[in-house]
This record gives structure tokens, C-alpha cells and sequence, in this order.
């Protein structure tokens, strides 16, 4: 029995990863008001940030969560011939989004930390999320499957 396609399978795989490094911690910060948390995950971010700024909230939620999850599921689909094959520049495009959002949490980090402002630490969560958008990008790079 053949092995099977490396691009159906990393994509059910970053499906099942990226919501384990939405909830993973980002950071650690010993004071930070906006949060008011010593740990901060994508989705605790998200929701302080909707309580704080909802359009804000909506364009980060469109980057981080929907974008990725839409990408892998259309990749996934056009692996089995439910989509056309056509759609992976959109697709790409989409992916490209969850960078944006990693480039965003590392800035603010930079932020904070040069602004003293509160001790930040990096934990693991961010290396998880970074290495999910990573993959997703590598993703649209593979081979599609063959079909017949």
C-alpha cells in the first residue's frame, strides 16, 4: 500500500493543530492592564479585544482563526475533488493572512518589552501557532494529489 499524499494529510493534521495553538499560551506578562491575565492565548486575546475594540477584533478573528481553518479545509477539498483546483491562489492568499497575525504578536511583544511596560516572556504557544502558520504556508507549496 502506497504511503499516503503528504498535502491531505498535513492538512488534517494543521486542522487538529490550530485549535490547540489558539488556546496555547502566546506570552507571559507580569503587567499588562489590557489583559489583566498572566497568561495570554489567541483566544483570551481575542476576547479582551472584543470587548475593547470589536472591529479590531473582527480583522484579527478573520487572520488568525478564520482564515486558516478556511484554507486548510479548501485545500483538503480540492485534494478530493470537491473544489477546483483553480481556487489555490485564493487559498494561498488566505494562509497568508495567520502570517500577518504572528508578525502582529511578536511586534507587540517587541512593544512592551522595549517600552517597559511589562515583562513578557514568549511561551510555547507562540512557537506552536508560528509553526501551524508555517506548515499551512508550506502547505500550497506541495503537490496536489493525484486522482484516477
Amino acid at each position: 500500500m502506497a504511503a499516503p499524499p503528504a498535502r491531505p494529510v498535513l492538512a488534517a493534521a494543521l486542522i487538529l493543530l490550530f485549535p490547540l495553538a489558539w488556546t496555547a499560551p502566546l506570552m507571559r506578562a507580569g503587567v499588562l492592564p489590557l489583559f489583566g491575565l498572566s497568561e495570554i492565548s489567541v483566544l483570551s486575546g481575542l476576547r479582551t479585544l472584543w470587548a475593547a475594540d470589536p472591529l479590531l477584533a473582527a480583522v484579527v478573528t478573520l487572520a488568525a482563526v478564520v482564515a486558516p481553518i478556511a484554507k486548510l479545509l479548501g485545500v483538503l477539498l480540492v485534494d478530493l475533488g470537491r473544489l477546483p483546483a483553480r481556487l489555490m491562489p485564493v487559498l494561498a492568499a488566505a494562509g497568508r493572512l495567520a502570517m500577518a497575525d504572528v508578525f502582529l504578536i511578536a511586534l507587540y511583544i517587541v512593544i512592551l518589552k522595549g517600552a517597559g511596560l511589562a515583562r513578557v516572556q514568549v511561551a510555547w504557544g507562540l512557537w506552536l501557532f508560528t509553526g501551524c502558520v508555517l506548515a499551512s504556508l508550506v502547505l500550497t507549496w506541495l503537490p496536489a494529489r493525484k486522482r484516477g
